[in-house]
């Protein structure tokens, strides 16, 4: 069989007088398809985080594109000295790192350790495009930005400097970096914070961690963290989820909301035992848990058949499919050559189906029988209500705000992963 249709088996079954029936089986046709192609997705390899936010990030600077005849790049690409005499504004010695910052995380950051600040101290250290003009002082054009040692002035664009934080010379380390989940940029001193400067939205496309010497003997080591950075970035960064995190908290919810949540859950999957465990533990708190019917639960559409859909769960669960055939029979008649496309033949295990008989997927195929039976109750008022849950809703728009957060930043930040983002406050009270 080359495509998988629902609806395979004995087909005079789904004709009505009234094309009642017709109806649910388009209904329970599309639940299947979209059941088998989650099993589908499920059973390949999906990537892992790593890999999903894995970038390639600067390890050295680029000996091509820099203002070569006014600095000299050490064969180790880390260390940079300005070799000649500065007369005016262009003849500043700027290279680049030889790959744009990552941006699928939280914070990108580097650090400059000055060596020496040679006649007089004009070295800096920003961020600029791919195309910014080479003997420029990073901050002095636009689509760059550049904290500056020999006044403490930072640059955003244009020639003309703020105030900004203390100057910086021979034997400090000076750090730059980007939060993209505040859009700033930040710039360090001898392992502490001098100040943040937010990112405008002009700046679009890959920003150069970028270095800049502009007098004689001048000299920089650039460490892309090859090696332990002066600044505790790990602190930070932890400092800085814990802020976010205080914000989500302080967001007003209604009482008792999560376990209202967590009910439905169990309700929609026919989880009736541990359902009973759920409100028998509830009933026993002080004071005991009451869900509001204001907060927008409706749980008569999932109460439907909850014994009989526990029954069917288990009994695939435990690999029990022919008992599980016959019990749908008998129950569920009118769905029973749609409820999958496992039902298409008489041994399916050996079929381009079998998959879905694997242990890792029969939660796959009992959520599919599930939607299906949820599906028959001529009360329900919404048919895409038997997808999914509450608290799976929650989180898909959950998801969809994060994702659409982050377009909204340039596709900059670290990539969504909800689980991750659900460990986040565990992490932070342990």
């Amino acid at each position: 069989m080359s495509s998988i249709k629902m609806n395979s088996c004995n087909s005079n079954n789904g004709e009505s007088k009234n094309g009642t029936s017709n109806s649910l089986s388009s209904v329970n046709h599309d639940l299947g398809l979209y059941f088998l192609e989650l099993a589908r997705l499920g059973s390949a390899k999906a990537p892992t985080e790593m890999e999903e936010d894995e970038e390639e990030a600067p390890k050295e600077l680029n000996t091509i594109n820099s203002s070569g005849g006014f600095l000299f790049v050490a064969t180790d690409k880390l260390s940079v000295k300005y070799t000649s005499v500065n007369l005016h504004g262009h003849d500043v010695g700027v290279v680049q790192a030889n790959k744009p910052a990552p941006v699928k995380r939280l914070l990108y950051y580097f650090e400059i350790y000055v060596k020496d600040a040679g006649a007089k101290g004009q070295i800096a250290i920003g961020f600029t495009q791919e195309s910014f003009k080479m003997r420029r002082q990073p901050g002095w054009e636009a689509n760059s930005f550049g904290y500056h040692g020999d006044d403490g002035f930072l640059y955003r664009g244009h020639g003309k400097g703020e105030a900004f934080g203390p100057t910086y010379t021979t034997g400090d380390t000076v750090g730059g970096g980007i939060n993209y989940a505040s859009q700033e940029f930040f710039f360090t001193k001898n392992g502490t914070i001098v100040g943040t400067v937010c990112m405008v939205k002009e700046i679009k496309g890959p920003l150069f961690p970028t270095v800049a010497v502009h007098s004689l003997n001048e000299e920089v080591h650039v460490n892309f963290g090859q090696k332990k950075f002066a600044f505790d970035l790990k602190e930070y960064e932890a400092q800085e989820r814990l802020k976010h995190q205080m914000t989500i908290e302080k967001i007003s919810l209604p009482p008792n909301i999560s376990y209202g949540l967590v009910r439905s859950y169990l309700l929609h999957y026919g989880y009736e035992d541990t359902l009973n465990s759920f409100d028998l533990a509830s009933k026993s708190t002080v004071p005991p848990i009451y869900i509001a019917k204001e907060n927008g639960f409706d749980e008569q559409d999932i109460v439907y058949a909850l014994n009989q859909r526990k029954t069917l769960r288990q009994l695939i669960r435990n690999g029990e499919i022919d008992a599980a055939i016959s019990k749908l029979r008998d129950w569920y008649p009118q769905i029973v050559q749609d409820c999958g496309a496992l039902l298409a033949y008489e041994r399916p295990q050996e079929s381009s189906v079998g998959y879905l008989l694997e242990e890792s997927q029969r939660d796959v195929v009992a959520d599919t029988v599930n939607a299906m039976i949820l599906s028959t109750n001529p009360n329900m008022k919404d048919l895409q209500g038997c997808l999914h849950s509450y608290l799976e809703k929650l989180l898909r728009q959950l998801t969809a705000c994060c994702l659409e957060r982050r377009s909204a930043n340039g596709d900059q930040g670290e990539a969504f992963h909800l689980h991750r983002v659900l460990n986040s406050g565990k992490d932070i009270k342990s």
